[in-house]
């Protein structure tokens, strides 16, 4: 595992690092993350459903809407952000006070734990270490100042999710699924643990909906029939978007050059910014 740049950084002298929320009756306080106004959180219930490609090209969407965004990757086991957005360099980290300054590329501020160890090195740490490793990449980021801080989740439940949730006052949460039965049960966990911690959920996101043959234009829905617009009613969200299943989404995720950069007028980058439209006018 490649060490990171300071001692200050998730070391035994100073675990938690300075200035991080007080506790009170045993929670901690929320505090705001410092440059940033808005925090959208885009999480799913399960993994594979292609959670952090949206969060990626949603980020870059909101961007082309003139927004200051930045990306978070809280996915300390799984850290996706460097493939995606093709950035693998080590940050710097300042010597008094140890802020690392965010990397940067397609005009988004990008943070992960992927860029503070090596792209392969397993990161084998228990609950505790991973909650102070949160709550550094919450407060310990030199951010430029941002209008909307996206946050790419880890998929799930779990404790990073209820951190967060404890720890930031956040805006809003969008929920990433697909069509399957299974990816809709696990995405209506995922909705009701938000509103068990009162954060906004500005709706749900299906992922892989259609396919659209490149041929004759037809439209199939591989992965079964359009049950997310029934799931967000019974779950009483909206439907805020459909992306569909396409090969150069995927292509363009694997090398580092989401799509949409790098197709900006094509019909599937533009679902990515009718959904960051109907994001930018929720959070306001």
């Amino acid at each position: 595992m490649k060490e990171c740049s300071s001692p200050h950084l998730f070391s035994h002298d100073n675990p938690l690092g300075p200035q991080l929320p007080r506790m009170q009756r045993g929670l901690p306080t929320k505090r705001a993350i410092p440059q940033v106004a808005k925090v959208l959180l885009v999480s799913s219930g399960k993994g594979g459903v292609g959670k952090s490609t949206t969060a990626v090209n949603l980020a870059i969407a909101l961007a082309q809407a003139k927004q200051r965004v930045g990306i978070l990757d809280a996915d300390i086991f799984g850290p996706s952000l460097p493939k995606l957005m093709n950035l693998y360099e080590e940050p710097n980290v300042a010597e008094e006070g140890g802020r690392i300054t965010p990397l940067t590329n397609y005009g988004i501020q990008c943070m992960s734990m992927g860029f503070l160890v090596g792209e392969q090195a397993p990161i084998a740490w228990r609950g505790l270490m991973v909650m102070k490793a949160v709550q550094q990449l919450l407060y310990e980021v030199a951010w430029d100042p941002l209008d909307i801080l996206v946050v790419d989740m880890p998929p799930g439940t779990g404790d990073v999710q209820l951190s967060i949730g404890q720890l930031v006052p956040v805006n809003g949460a969008i929920i990433i699924t697909t069509p399957q039965e299974l990816s809709l049960l696990d995405a209506t966990r995922g909705v009701n643990m938000f509103r068990k911690v009162q954060i906004p959920i500005l709706g749900l996101v299906q992922n892989m909906s259609y396919y659209v043959c490149p041929h004759c234009q037809t439209e199939s829905q591989v992965f079964g029939p359009d049950s997310a617009a029934r799931a967000a009613q019974d779950m009483d969200i909206p439907l805020l978007g459909r992306i569909p299943l396409e090969a150069d989404i995927s292509a363009g995720a694997d090398c580092g050059v989401p799509i949409t950069v790098a197709q900006p007028n094509s019909p599937h980058t533009q679902v990515y910014r009718d959904l960051a439209q109907r994001v930018i006018a929720d959070l306001k």
